[in-house]
Order: structure tokens, then sequence, then C-alpha cells
């Protein structure tokens, strides 16, 4: 692999700093979702992306306005990288109607049509044919979109995944299956559940390519992805993507994360992205310590803002309960 230098130096200053912006934007909305959890402003489940910033990040860089997204119940980190606005992110999770889901959905089912975001799904495969389902429809449209399916590495035994992935290089599908292997499903090593942990290998049974990932480099993340995609943009077919992370927290803010120690977590930790990036930016002198503390307080003050929003807004009205459910013959709901 080329050095990070090496690697930067292909990628503008300008796009590096705006990367470094969406994971920070990121890093600091899920910091705040788990303060006003543990204020129990919050209910229900909470999954927070810590760690995996530079996966979504470095991939949606490359995503066009007709291709679709579609991930897990661990869903805010990818909806923020698309551009949906912390605060509608923000009073989803308080369960507002000003959330991008009128607060229907919560931290599990953000959703959102302006950036072709079909959901996060709580069912683990869930989305599997969600996504190639959007990929099919991109092949019937000619439009030349891809459709990014996000999965974590407990999915890789679920039976849909295999499904969807014979189906996509049956029907030609530019589907890109994207493996988020944090580690662990839920509580449980991936060395303990998953007979074959090299995910990408999966991909040969189907006659499809398969691609292995550093999940916690942004610039590889980055610079690879955009190969990827472009091949499939160019050839309409399904790839595999294993993307190596980590999350920092448990499964869920409620999961203390007793079945690893502090010093697997520390040694993660020393290779955290953003940390990583950040210096690298102002080492190599593309930013200034104070532009970096600068641009720290104004996604801090942003974020705060959005807390306050989903504070201040009101709650769904008893109507929204029969809102989205149906639709009449015209298509209205």
């Amino acid at each position: 692999m080329a050095s990070t230098k090496k690697e930067m130096s292909s990628v503008t200053k300008e796009k590096l700093v705006e990367l470094l912006e969406k994971m920070l934007v990121i890093r600091n909305f899920e910091e705040a979702s788990i303060k006003a959890y543990q204020q129990k402003k919050i209910a229900g489940f909470l999954h927070t992306y810590i760690g995996q910033e530079a996966v979504g990040v470095g991939t949606l860089a490359h995503k066009l306005p007709q291709d679709s997204v579609v991930t897990t119940y661990r869903c805010h980190g990818l909806s923020l990288a698309l551009g949906l606005p912390p605060k509608s992110g923000m009073a989803e999770l308080f369960g507002k109607v000003t959330g991008c889901a009128r607060g229907k959905g919560g931290s599990m089912h953000f959703f959102s049509k302006e950036h072709n975001f079909l959901g996060g799904h709580g069912i683990v495969g869930g989305q599997f044919g969600v996504g190639i389902g959007a990929a099919f429809k991109s092949n019937y449209d000619e439009d030349n979109a891809v459709s990014f399916i996000f999965f974590g590495d407990g999915a890789t035994v679920q039976g849909t995944l295999h499904e969807s992935l014979n189906l996509a290089a049956l029907w030609d599908l530019p589907a890109i299956f994207i493996c988020e292997d944090n580690q662990y499903g839920m509580g449980t090593a991936c060395t303990r559940a998953i007979a074959n942990t090299d995910i990408a290998s999966k991909a040969e049974a189907y006659g499809i390519k398969g691609h292995t990932l550093n999940g916690m480099d942004l610039n590889e993340v980055h610079e690879r992805m955009g190969e990827i995609v472009k091949e499939v943009r160019a050839t309409r077919r399904p790839v595999l993507i294993h993307m190596k992370t980590y999350r920092y927290f448990g499964h869920s803010v409620s999961d203390a994360g007793a079945y690893r120690s502090k010093e697997e977590v520390d040694s993660w930790k020393a290779k955290d992205p953003i940390q990583v990036i950040s210096r690298e930016l102002i080492d190599s002198k593309r930013i200034s310590e104070d532009d970096f503390k600068a641009l720290q307080k104004k996604i801090k003050a942003d974020i705060q803002e959005a807390v306050d929003f989903a504070d201040e807004s009101p709650e769904p009205p008893v109507d929204e309960l029969t809102r989205h459910v149906y639709m009449d013959e015209l298509g209205n709901d």
C-alpha cells in the first residue's frame, strides 16, 4: 500500500478538510446523543458510529444524487455523511415531529428521501433486499446509479446476504455490498461466530470481485472506493467490500462492553481516523492548529444548536399515527 502522505498528495486540501469536517460532525453528534440518552431525552436503543466514521465518509464521498444508500440500525453516521442536517437527526432521536422520520423512526430508522437514503433497518440483514431492489431499479431506469448496501460482520452469516449476492450476480446489478467489520456482532467476537472471517473471499462463490480495505484509514477508503465505485458504474456488476474497522463503545449505549479489554479498545483508538487525518493535515501545513481548533469549535456549537432544536421541537400529533401507513389511489398518504 502506498504511504499515507503519498495518498494525501492526490487529494486536494479542500476535499480532505471537507471529509474531516464530516467525520467531526458525526463524532460530535454521537457524543451529544450519548449525553442526551443518559439524560433520558432519548428512549429505546442507541447505536453509535464512533470509530467507524472513515468508512461512511470516505465511501459516500463518491455518491451521486441518483445513487441509493441503505444500512443497519447503526445509521446516524451515514445519514450525516450524506448531508442530513444534524437538527433533523437529533430531533429524530428525541422522537420529535421535526425529525427526519417525523419522530416515528428513532435511532434505528433514520430516513431521507432527499438524499436517497433508504433507511436504517432493525432486522439483521433486512436491508439487503431493499438495496438490490434499488440496484435493479437503476438498471431498469438506465440512470447509471449504484446502490450502496452497508451491513455489519454479524450479518455475513445471514442467508439473506448470500441470496442477495447470488441474485445481484445473476442479474448484473450495480450493488456495492459493504461489510463494516467492527470485530463484534453484538457481544460476540466475529472470530467466534464466523467460520471464514475473510469476508471478501466470499465473493468468489458468486463470481464477483471482493476487496479488503482498512476502514480506519480515510485516505485508503476514499481512494480505493473511488476506483471501485467507478468500476461498478461502468460494468454494472456487484462487488463485496470488507471494511476492517472498530466501534469504541458497546453494541448500543446500554452495553458496557465487558467482553473486551481496555487494552484492546485503546489499541484501536490509537489508530483513530479523525486524530490521524487531522494530525497529518496539520503536520503537512494544509491547515493550521488554530484553523483546526476553530473548526472543532464551530461544529460543537452547531451540534449544541441541534440538541437545543430537538429539545424545543414539538412531539408528533396523535394523527401522525395513521400517516404514511396507507396510500390512496392517487398515491397520497
